[in-house]
């Protein structure tokens, strides 16, 4: 894969007609690091928020033993990109057939689940097995998230101890998990989930051996600047340690945007522009997919040096002949932006490549890797930590 500096050396060797994805190894490595040095816990990546193969590779390479795999497909890619992977099929809804070849071919022993039936179809596609370890999915808020994972999954505190007692006969080691929804803006989301946890540990009077906190942890974007992630850390390890649990329980998380976020930019042509619309060669069908549908403001930069020094806000087209190939924005540029020029569209790395797809004919990109730092960072040291107190008191 060639090596660029930045995005522009990109665009002065290359002069793109398909959008470039560049890749931050260095991002990456350094995100998955920060999370297994200083998460309470076990870490599993996400798979479904970037399932590169050369991520999987650089998240291994940095520490990260176990991945929270949602499909049979995911199965078989972290399993062939990484043979000694422990794989933990995360999804409340399974086929029998994606549960048996998960368990018998690729060794998976990790399941959730949030019914009953589904518990009885894990037990049968293992043959009854006795080394799995099942964890009782919980349905929680996401009132603290900018999206939601509330409605799909989860069991309610009326379900719950019924369902942790009847798991308990059956698995090697019980878990309770849930989803705070993703780009959790207060680490308080945790805390509330960890009381619903509490509530239905004790309800049942059964003995958990795995606490999973799931994903929600944040990245920066424009609009959306959440506290340090020690923060969440912190409250998380203080309420788990409160619960009854057993002494030797594990604490588990899995980030999926926040170890991925910052890998991936991604670099557009301007194609026409009309008023504050610039029409663009990637969108709605392509990375851009939460920003058309979702309203996701991404950072965005023109990569050229002579460009107007005031800003204008703008919105996007995609290539595509679809109205909804649209993302509002607004996008601040320079204010003289113009067909031919090329922007880069920052923190994409979660959801953005993954989404891709080829409707209308459009889709292709190329890939290259750059060295430049990500347009913003929870971990290379340089935010403010608002803990840190501006008053200091002389003892002389």
């Amino acid at each position: 894969m060639h090596h660029y500096p930045d995005a522009s050396a990109v665009i002065r060797a290359t002069s793109p007609d398909q959008p470039v994805i560049l890749n931050r190894p260095h991002a990456a490595r350094r995100a998955a690091r920060f999370f297994v040095e200083k998460f309470p816990g076990r870490t599993l990546y996400a798979v479904k928020a970037n399932p590169s193969a050369d991520l999987l590779r650089v998240l291994w390479d940095a520490g990260v033993t176990h991945y929270d795999v949602a499909s049979i497909a995911e199965v078989r890619l972290v399993r062939a990109t990484l043979p000694e992977a422990v794989l933990c099929f995360m999804h409340p809804v399974k086929t029998a057939s994606a549960i048996r070849e998960a368990y018998a071919v690729h060794g998976c022993k990790v399941f959730s689940l949030d019914t009953q039936e589904e518990l009885e179809k894990i037990v049968a596609a293992t043959d009854g097995a006795e080394d799995l370890t099942l964890c009782v999915r919980l349905r929680v808020s996401s009132e603290y998230s900018e999206l939601s994972l509330a409605a799909k999954f989860g069991a309610d505190l009326t379900e719950a101890p019924a369902l942790l007692q009847a798991t308990r006969q059956v698995a090697d080691s019980l878990g309770v998990c849930f989803h705070v929804g993703s780009q959790s803006m207060s680490p308080h989301a945790y805390v509330q989930a960890l009381e619903k946890v509490r509530a239905a540990i004790v309800d049942a009077s059964v003995l958990v051996d795995v606490i999973d906190v799931g994903g929600g942890f944040p990245s920066i974007y424009p609009g959306m600047e959440p506290p340090p992630l020690e923060d969440y850390f912190g409250i998380i390890d203080r309420t788990y340690e409160s619960l009854p649990i057993s002494y030797s329980a594990e604490l588990w998380c899995e980030p999926g945007r926040a170890l991925c976020a910052e890998y991936n930019s991604l670099i557009v042509r301007v194609d026409k522009r009309r008023g504050s619309e610039l029409f663009i060669n990637d969108g709605a069908y392509g990375a851009l997919f939460d920003a058309a549908h979702v309203g996701w403001r991404f950072p965005v930069k023109a990569l050229r040096e002579d460009a107007a020094a005031t800003d204008e806000a703008f919105s996007f087209y995609g290539p595509t002949c679809d109205d909804l190939d649209h993302m509002e924005g607004p996008f601040e540029l320079p204010s003289d932006m113009r067909a031919g020029d090329y922007i880069e569209i920052g923190m994409l790395g979660a959801y953005g490549a993954a989404m891709k797809t080829a409707f209308n004919g459009f889709g292709e990109s190329e890939v290259y890797e750059a060295g430049d730092e990500p347009m913003a960072s929870q971990y290379r040291g340089d935010r403010r930590d608002p803990r840190v107190s501006d008053n200091v008191v002389s003892l002389r």
